[in-house]
């Protein structure tokens, strides 16, 4: 630990000059002053931990201003108590967008869709295989592979829209759908 005699001089000064306004300030944020005081304390080593380095600090005053503010800050996150919620709270079921509820027309619409068209959404779009390793198993080129996906997408989305009625609003996003049931094997 520094001793007052090897401290440089520049953090004495800057101390002096502001551990009244500090300590006041600290008084004013925490609830006793005995914890004001151990903050204090606490700024003043963090201080002397910068050494000489404290003198090339331009604006002391902000400094320690700013070390205290984030003292503080670790000091309530510290103390934050946590209160358990009641067994009785219910517990509702966040409400799923209608985009998302549109899923369920999805096996339906991937049936209607040919072969090629379902291959490729469900490799890439459901199961997530990239399009280069889709493009190398299937002896495409990854060009090739994305104009495919692309296209398979567009006949998917006008697909949705004709069997599921889709709706959409203005700014074209979902607002409404009429569910359809997936095909019997009769119809496949």
């Amino acid at each position: 630990m520094q001793t007052s005699a090897t401290l440089p001089a520049c953090l004495l000064r800057a101390w002096q000059q502001h551990e009244r306004e500090l300590r006041h300030w600290l008084l004013r944020q925490l609830p006793a002053g005995e914890v004001a005081e151990d903050a204090l304390q606490d700024i003043f080593i963090k201080a002397m931990t910068q050494g000489a380095r404290f003198c090339a600090i331009e604006q002391p005053r902000a400094w320690l201003f700013e070390v205290a503010r984030h003292h503080l800050i670790d000091q309530f996150r510290k103390r934050r108590e946590w209160v358990p919620l009641p067994e009785s709270l219910s517990q509702d079921e966040p409400e799923l967008a209608v985009v998302d509820e549109l899923s369920g027309c999805l096996p339906r619409v991937l049936a209607e869709l040919s072969v090629a068209d379902r291959q490729i959404l469900m490799a890439c779009d459901i199961h997530g295989l990239s399009q280069q390793r889709f493009a190398t198993q299937h002896g495409l080129s990854l060009s090739a592979t994305k104009s495919r996906l692309q296209r398979a997408r567009i006949r998917l989305k006008a697909q949705l829209t004709h069997s599921c009625a889709v709706k959409l609003d203005a700014d074209g996003k979902v607002c409404g759908y009429t569910p359809r049931a997936p095909l019997s094997d009769d119809e496949r």
